[in-house]
């Protein structure tokens, strides 16, 4: 019988050997009380050997996907007795792990597990080893469009703009704007920005990184983003003029932090092998499914600029979202991270006296984006030093636990981040608008999120983050509270009766092979069989599960906004017709002249009150034809290394924090 090891994938070139070498010798020492199985859980389809059964956890002392404890807690929270689940969760902490079936030695077999590594720490002083899921697919940001490739890739490259915490837009590479009239853009560059190669950031690399985006030079989904841009100007060094074809209001978000980077001009479909950027950290090296290495930026124009600027440009001030802008100084030292307000901030703010780096330590020099796919292993290597620091990687349960590692701290907050089910709506089941709506109706939401998320979450009615001055109030569009006779109903009336088995209708829901996300699906997979709903579950690694995203195999898919959200541009690229792939995220292949109307409506004009009008009324359409879910808005957890301070948690969840923390 093959036995269970989840660290394979993770372990090549890694010294992972030696890992599960000690193991092996330490399980004599963690007996494991058999536990009664309470309800029948189908498998999460295997895709790797972190799948074949539980042979292995139990001789490793660790339980994991397929194990009776994650049975037990996929019945409890489809069941709704979370009062039951949290009594089993004080036997699950006090053993290491909780509910998601993570059992690690504990107690006696602490000071093992701390020598499990065969290698000491070999890192430079600087230097911080961050521990993430999956390989960015492309760290060009005019391509990559998945988490990893955002995230890292802002670290790389700056956007002309970014967002503050209330997501409006601020200065950065553009220091003002204007619009002389609806269809034109003048943006004007702050001097002295160079590359990381020494090249000037001109106007030209600016022109040069839209037109690519949308003259066939490359393809990419982001090109949507820019399908209104007739042609691209640069009169003088300085200065960028985009003449549109019609109104876009939303042009400028999506030169924003994140989702933009302006590239030296000439670079073209390779360049995210070996990106230069103009950003804090320059490419170093990357070997996919492995690492990602990044060095600061020793000539980072930012930290140089203005540094006797105002207080208001320090705060990062006159930047506006839709109208026309003027910037005052160029004093940018302090708007390299979050709030000072203590509050959880966003880049283009103010940072506070009191967070001042401590003598003895430095700023973080280089880091290592180790490429863990295994919640389990990340946990691992964060509790015995191997990694310093994971965002959002891990589950809560191993949060929690983690939190009694002495060396160890967890900052949190408030989360823009949206995760979402979508649909693929030309499926002949899911092209019925009442089964998208019965399978809204037999999710207990408020059941995952007490359970899995640890109420670390809030329910989600709307792509947008909550207080965004765009977001429809929840009372105004549709809501689907638990209610499983009402979910029936539904597929009664799309003829969906129940057969002898009780199953109406079959749907794949297709996950990634996140931990967090397996054991949601697998609780969706419980919750939907009292409707008559049979639901499997595929799992693939990242890159197999967004390559079937993308391409529209799929019937059901759980994915997560990250920053596209924080505009009410996210309904265009996520519902428009004109934003299917390749040209946009319309994953679903959903249609509606009146969301397209609407969204045209509100791109061309400059009146915030009509744009917030448009918006609303295309989120009660969305909430009626529910071509996707929102389902939650969970907290940003960073559990990270005591050595490593000044990390602030940002709503987007990025790894800006990065910019300005420092190691001892």
């Amino acid at each position: 019988m093959r036995r269970w090891d989840p660290w394979r994938k993770a372990a090549t070139g890694r010294g992972w050997a030696c890992l599960r070498g000690e193991l092996r010798r330490f399980a004599p020492l963690a007996p494991v009380a058999p536990v009664t199985p309470v309800a029948s859980v189908t498998p999460v389809s295997p895709v790797t050997s972190r799948d074949d059964g539980k042979d292995g956890a139990r001789m490793f002392g660790i339980f994991r996907g397929g194990g009776n404890d994650e049975r037990r807690v996929v019945a409890k929270v489809a069941d709704g007795a979370t009062g039951a689940l949290r009594a089993q969760r004080v036997f699950w902490a006090k053993a290491g792990f909780g509910a998601t079936g993570v059992l690690l030695l504990s107690g006696a077999l602490s000071g093992a597990v701390l020598v499990l590594g065969c290698r000491g720490r070999v890192e430079a002083p600087g230097t911080v080893v961050m521990a993430i899921e999956s390989s960015p697919n492309n760290l060009d940001l005019r391509v990559g469009t998945d988490a990893q490739s955002e995230r890292v890739g802002a670290l790389i490259f700056d956007g002309l703009v970014r967002k503050d915490e209330h997501f409006e837009l601020r200065p950065w590479l553009a220091d003002r704007w204007e619009q002389p009239d609806a269809l034109t853009w003048v943006i004007h560059l702050r001097d002295g920005v160079r590359f990381q190669d020494g090249r000037p950031l001109e106007a030209e690399d600016v022109a040069w990184t839209v037109r690519s985006m949308v003259d066939g030079t490359l393809i990419t989904s982001k090109g949507g983003a820019f399908a209104a841009v007739a042609r691209v100007e640069a009169p003088d060094r300085l200065t960028v003029v985009l003449r549109l074809r019609r109104p876009d209001a939303g042009l400028l978000f999506n030169m924003s932090d994140g989702l933009f980077g302006v590239v030296p001009r000439g670079s073209g479909r390779e360049f995210g092998l070996r990106p230069v950027g103009s950003g804090p950290f320059r490419f170093v090296s990357a070997v996919q499914d492995k690492e990602v290495v990044l060095e600061r930026n020793p000539d980072y124009w930012a930290d140089r600029v203005g540094e006797g600027g105002t207080a208001s440009a320090a705060r990062g001030e006159g930047g506006g979202r839709d109208g026309k802008a003027v910037t005052p100084g160029d004093g940018l030292r302090g708007s390299r991270l979050s709030g000072g307000d203590g509050a959880v901030g966003a880049p283009g703010v103010g940072r506070s006296e009191s967070e001042a780096a401590p003598m003895g330590s430095r700023p973080v020099e280089r880091i290592r984006f180790a490429v863990v796919p295994d919640a389990i292993t990340t946990a691992l290597e964060l509790k015995k030093g191997s990694a310093d620091a994971e965002s959002n990687a891990i589950t809560l349960d191993m949060v929690h636990a983690l939190g009694a590692v002495p060396k160890l701290a967890t900052e949190r907050g408030p989360s823009s981040v949206v995760i979402y089910a979508n649909f693929n709506v030309t499926d002949p089941v899911l092209r019925d608008r009442r089964v998208r709506q019965a399978v809204a109706c037999a999710m207990d939401r408020s059941a995952i999120i007490g359970a899995l998320w640890r109420g670390e979450a809030r329910e989600a009615n709307s792509l947008l983050p909550v207080g965004h001055w765009a977001r429809a109030e929840d009372a105004e569009m549709a809501r689907y509270p638990h209610d499983v006779e009402r979910a029936k109903a539904l597929l009664d009336q799309a003829g969906y009766k129940p057969g002898r088995d009780g199953v109406r209708l079959r749907i794949m829901l297709k996950t990634s092979t996140d931990e967090t996300t397996r054991l949601m699906a697998a609780v969706l997979q419980q919750q939907m069989k009292a409707a008559g709903i049979d639901l499997a579950i595929r799992s693939a690694e990242f890159g197999t599960f967004y390559a079937d995203v993308t391409r529209g195999a799929f019937q059901m898919y759980a994915l997560r906004w990250i920053g596209s959200n924080e505009d009410p541009d996210i309904f265009r690229y996520a519902f428009g017709t004109g934003s299917m792939p390749p040209k946009g995220g319309n994953r679903g292949r959903y249609s509606n002249a009146r969301v397209d109307a609407l969204l045209a409506e509100a791109a061309g004009s400059g009146d915030r009150e009509v744009r917030r009008r448009d918006y609303v009324e295309v989120q009660k359409i969305l909430a009626e034809d529910l071509p996707g879910i929102p389902l939650w808005y969970p907290n940003n957890e960073v559990v990270h290394a005591a050595r490593l301070g000044g990390v602030r948690v940002g709503a987007s969840g990025n790894f800006d924090w990065l910019r300005e923390a420092w190691v001892r």
